[in-house]
């Protein structure tokens, strides 16, 4: 949903810094990595151990670099290459983040939020390989109640919040987002369903 509303206004900032990285020698593939160790070290290292604020503004910091990596593909020309290790690393580090909140949940007893973290991770990758598998396919399934925007969003604010000492909202949050990746999963399914038909 934020990619169709919001893509334009973001594109507007993060052109020209990608055009700046550009110019000075670095490429997107070399920015797509180092957001990727960054976001994953950062949610492993601080999230279980409690650190929730920190380490969500730290992961926070490196997921942006994911739009600048795309402003730069797109100011030099995508390659083939470079969209399979963005979505490589993008689903490595989705992984990382909904691992260290189960982690962490697990780690203090809160079973049942560790369980909405699970959802979400399995979900997130679900939601990611319906689309690739379609696209492979020639069919289409896009769109969707919680793309990878609103899912890093609602985790991010909910886990990172809690960390600054309000109680509960990392459970509140897991569980809403553990309901929208399961809508969006069926209503990826359903946009394939829809397309197969109209390919048929």
């Amino acid at each position: 949903m934020l990619n169709i509303f919001a893509r334009a206004s973001v594109s507007r900032v993060t052109d020209p810094i990608g055009a700046w990285l550009l110019a000075r020698g670095l490429t997107p593939n070399a920015v797509t990595v180092v957001g990727t160790i960054g976001a994953v070290a950062s949610a492993l290292w601080f999230i279980p151990r409690g650190q929730l604020f920190l380490g969500c503004a730290l992961v926070t910091f490196f997921v942006l670099l994911d739009l600048i990596d795309g402003a730069m593909a797109r100011a030099q020309g995508p390659t083939r290459f470079g969209a399979v290790l963005d979505a490589t690393c993008d689903r490595i580090a989705d992984g990382a983040l909904f691992a260290a909140l189960t982690w962490y949940a697990f780690d203090t007893g809160d079973r049942w939020t560790a369980a909405a973290g699970f959802i979400c991770l399995v979900a997130s990758q679900v939601i990611s390989y319906v689309k690739a598998r379609a696209d492979a396919s020639g069919l289409s399934a896009d769109g969707g109640l919680a793309e990878r925007a609103e899912r890093f969003i609602v985790a991010l604010i909910g886990a990172g919040v809690q960390g600054l000492g309000v109680p509960y909202l990392m459970a509140i949050s897991l569980w809403l987002l553990a309901a929208m990746t399961v809508v969006t999963v069926l209503q990826r399914i359903f946009a394939v369903a829809k397309s197969a038909r109209e390919a048929a």
